[in-house]
């Protein structure tokens, strides 16, 4: 006979639900700072050339100051920060483009769809934190942020993910196996296939290395670790 599925409980679902759409909408921020970066590059502006980010203090105060119509380069290098690593020579060549009213309205869309889905995560961030007081997870949360590199956000997903009662779990096989941790044989006419699992997000796995050790490869958490 076969063994019943894995369901977690309402508040465990509910949960899960908040910290995978709160996944989603990052990654919807993460893709529209990359469209800055492309209506940039369209104007000819190499600003991404000459600081590390373009959501950094300097960068920002530039294309703020560039979408309100400031195309003087003098006044525009007055907003360089003073321990910006590349020279003034090369910023102000940077900004050598030719940045159009249609790509100031795209600039000024994206950025409001930025500081929107923003809000949207502070909000999602504030009911997570009320599902894990109400359910009586802040302790769970704490312990699991004691294994290195997991923090309160993953450890919140891990929550979200796995629940905090393991007795479904026969053993800490089987939980890395089903949190797809584990490594699989999956060897079809001599190549090894991927396996993926149902309940990942479509872009990554909520407790998969991005979130609980860095670049960690999946193979490095010990058994002490899972447990």
């Amino acid at each position: 006979m076969l063994k019943g599925s894995f369901i977690p409980p309402k508040h465990i679902r509910e949960l899960r639900d908040l910290t995978r759409y709160k996944r989603k909408v990052i990654e919807q921020i993460s893709s529209e700072k990359n469209r800055i970066h492309k209506l940039l590059e369209d104007a000819n502006i190499k600003l991404s050339s000459v600081v590390s980010n373009l959501s950094g203090a300097t960068a920002t105060k530039i294309i703020d100051a560039m979408i309100e119509g400031e195309e003087d380069i003098e006044k525009l290098l007055k907003l360089r920060h003073g321990k910006m690593q590349s020279t003034v020579e090369d910023l102000a060549a940077s900004l050598k483009g030719n940045l159009t009213d249609h790509h100031r309205f795209m600039l000024q869309t994206v950025k409001e769809s930025i500081k929107s889905k923003e809000q949207v995560i502070a909000k999602l961030d504030a009911q997570i934190d009320n599902q894990l007081k109400e359910n009586e997870l802040v302790l769970d949360t704490v312990l699991l942020a004691t294994i290195p590199g997991v923090g309160k956000e993953a450890a919140a997903y891990i929550l979200a993910e796995i629940g905090n009662n393991m007795d479904q779990f026969p053993d800490e096989q089987h939980l890395a196996s089903w949190a797809g941790m584990s490594p699989g044989s999956n060897e079809s006419a001599g190549k090894k296939k991927h396996q993926n699992h149902p309940w990942r997000c479509p872009s990554e796995s909520n407790i998969s290395t991005k979130r609980m050790g860095g670049n960690k490869n999946k193979r490095n958490l010990s058994e002490k670790q899972i447990r």
